[in-house]
């Protein structure tokens, strides 16, 4: 019977792109992997099995210069390409290898097919549970086994990401066999495959310890690792045989992290904030309220909605028409856009107190925009803020002097590392609703600008608002609003027209453009006439489709007066939360306004539970955690189903609580990482 290798190899890998042509000692890892196996004596011939993507070219014309044997098959469906290779090569006995294991034993593929033939099974392999090194991994079968399977995944349109590990965990009625290592204990821990460039750099000072040798085999390297663990322990960190658990969205988010500053641009959206090693980060389309991951599996969002952008939901026709106009007609010129024009004069129209507007595209942007603009209009340059404020320099400052003065308000810990010393004594926080504590920095601090958000985690303080715009009209202190967040939730504008306490300066963003980058700073001419003369400019401020969205989306939300329904839906939430929590005698704590709300369980392993709850409304399609932003895409349908998985995992919280179940039993993933401290 023929007995053939089948090398699966990609150019596209996710973590690794192109690793299986990364050279070491002027050899490929796939050409070295190749001349391994011909040390075999139990294989007849080795076929590399390539994909027809594009991505594939340079892997086919490098196979064509080695004359090597390849095959060409699906991308996706590697089951069928590895189905067809065997067919094709009219293959009985198949060994598959995977292209990422440069340290292949072809004394070990021996003894497998050995131990197949003896044996008569249907599988054999050393990956279910491994035992061996990581990138040691063979697996052994028979063609009729792999006939079998792909008629079957034919048949029920079955599509499996393996080859035949997923179907055999299914389908019961064969003969299997793993094989355990005879490698010591110790040795059987190293991650010897290639899915990091760390991995690669620890495999090259291998082969160098070996070189001009190639052939070594498990023996002599156990020997190495005996004499020199610390040449082994350069990808220690990583997780042994994580490829296979890893799904493609983890392991794009672990190819982020070597390429992309803090792996990617926004903490907010960082996995370890929802679902350590679970969450799956990337999206490949979204729609409504729903989201779909890189796999095309649907998700309902009861969590961030694009970081509070998307009021009016994902992918909303009516705006995203007006876009796609605007950028038929282009998007940038040498000529200004008159959108903005319109925009501004919409939006002063509904701030009557407003005279001028300056426009940006994000709202960090926004909130620096507006601090330099207030400093151009008061001689006194401190500023005593509360809330969060975005990353830029006047901000950071806080905790120049006490590492801990932000911690109320953004991340615990942070570190101002990068911002300039002598910013220090510049911005000084204040606790929403502390007014004596306010009156006390702006007597001691030579205070010119008082800077807040006008609500996040508590409703609007009316009156410690009122007491705030009036010392700022007594010490002749501009007051700066953020609504950032809170704008057009719960009122056409701004939460400030809501309670009637109008500020010097107001900033909106988030939800203004639903989804596209919009930010607008709107203030007095007694704080914006001396603006003019201060330089305030950026390319990308003058770009049409953020003033095109944001028309558009005023447009829908003065129609439809959404806000109402949005703060609607948000209360009939957190009725749901009380009701749920009191049925199964949790305390909850809730915070925030209704179209943005949160709950709090009020526990010591609270974080835990979190987690928890994260874990349970994912496997149930949903993107969920303790807070969510609002909008007119959710409705009753989805708060009952959302309710049903909710109830169910409350009640397992309420077992831990009376100490029936420990929670640590039920997790099944990392604690999430702390939340922001976004405390007004």
């Amino acid at each position: 019977m023929k007995t053939s290798v089948i090398i699966q190899a990609r150019m596209n890998s996710v973590r690794f792109p192109g690793k299986v042509l990364a050279k070491i000692n002027g050899k490929s890892i796939l050409e070295i992997i190749v001349e391994r196996l011909k040390r075999s004596k139990s294989i007849d011939d080795i076929v590399v099995a390539i994909s027809s993507s594009k991505k594939d070219i340079e892997l086919l014309k490098f196979l064509k210069k080695k004359k090597l044997k390849y095959f060409i098959g699906s991308e996706k469906d590697v089951l069928s390409r590895y189905f067809y290779a065997a067919k094709k090569n009219n293959t009985k006995i198949i060994v598959r290898i995977t292209a990422d294991c440069p340290l292949v034993d072809a004394l070990i593929v021996d003894e497998f097919v050995q131990n197949f033939k003896k044996t008569k099974v249907d599988y054999l392999s050393n990956t279910d549970p491994w035992t061996f090194p990581d990138g040691f991994d063979v697996e052994v079968f028979s063609y009729n086994l792999l006939k079998k399977a792909f008629l079957d995944s034919k048949k029920t349109k079955t599509k499996y990401s393996g080859v035949l590990i997923e179907y055999l965990r299914k389908n019961k009625n064969f003969k299997i066999k793993n094989v355990k290592s005879k490698l010591s204990k110790s040795f059987n821990t190293a991650r010897l495959t290639v899915d990091e460039k760390i991995d690669l750099d620890m495999i090259r000072n291998i082969f160098s310890k070996f070189a001009p040798n190639i052939y070594f085999d498990s023996r002599q390297l156990e020997k190495l690792y005996k004499q020199d663990k610390k040449l082994f322990q350069k990808n220690s960190h990583l997780k042994l045989n994580e490829g296979s658990v890893l799904d493609n969205s983890q392991k794009l988010w672990r190819r982020a992290n070597s390429l992309i500053l803090g792996g990617n641009s926004l903490v907010s959206k960082n996995p370890n904030m929802f679902l350590p090693e679970k969450w799956p980060t990337y999206f490949s389309k979204a729609k409504g309220c729903n989201g779909w991951d890189l796999k095309k599996k649907r998700y309902t969002d009861m969590s961030l909605m694009g970081v509070g952008t998307n009021i009016l939901g994902y992918c909303n026709t009516k705006v995203d028409t007006a876009v796609i106009s605007a950028v038929k007609n282009s998007n940038m010129s040498t000529l200004n856009c008159i959108e903005e024009v319109h925009l501004a004069e919409k939006l002063l129209d509904m701030h009557k107190w407003a005279d001028k507007v300056k426009f940006a595209r994000t709202g960090g942007e926004a909130n620096a925009l507006s601090v330099r603009i207030a400093r151009t209009s008061t001689s006194r340059q401190n500023i005593a803020f509360c809330g969060y404020h975005g990353w830029h320099d006047w901000y950071l400052s806080a905790n120049l002097k006490k590492k801990d003065s932000l911690n109320s308000h953004l991340i615990k810990g942070l570190d101002p590392i990068g911002v300039s010393k002598k910013l220090i004594n510049s911005s000084y926080g204040f606790n929403y609703g502390d007014f004596n504590q306010l009156k006390k920095l702006v007597n001691e601090k030579k205070i010119g600008i008082i800077k807040m958000e006008v609500s996040r985690n508590t409703l609007p303080n009316i009156s410690f608002l009122k007491k705030v715009r009036k010392l700022a009209d007594e010490k002749k202190i501009v007051l700066i609003f953020d609504e950032c967040t809170t704008g057009f939730r719960e009122s056409f504008g701004g939460l400030h027209l809501l309670i009637n306490v109008i500020p010097d300066i107001a900033i909106f963003g988030k939800a203004l453009g639903n989804g596209y980058a919009i930010t607008a700073v709107l203030g007095k001419d007694s704080v914006m006439y001396n603006a003019r003369k201060s330089f305030m400019s950026s390319t990308f401020w003058s770009e049409r489709i953020g003033p095109t969205a944001a028309l558009k989306t005023l447009e829908i939300m003065e129609k439809n007066k959404t806000w109402i329904e949005v703060k609607k839906l948000g209360k009939n939430l957190i009725s749901i939360w009380k009701k749920i929590a009191g049925r199964h005698n949790l305390k909850i704590k809730i915070f925030g306004i209704p179209s943005l709300a949160k709950f709090s369980i009020v526990s010591n392993d609270f974080q835990k539970y979190k987690t928890y709850i994260t874990q349970e409304m994912l496997k149930s399609g949903f993107l969920a955690t303790n807070s969510v932003y609002m909008s007119i895409a959710h409705n009753e349908t989805i708060f009952k189903k959302y309710e049903s998985k909710l109830d169910r995992i409350f009640y397992k919280i309420s077992l831990c609580e009376k100490r029936v179940i420990k929670i640590d039993d039920i997790l099944e993933h990392p604690v999430t990482y702390l939340p922001f401290q976004r405390l007004n």
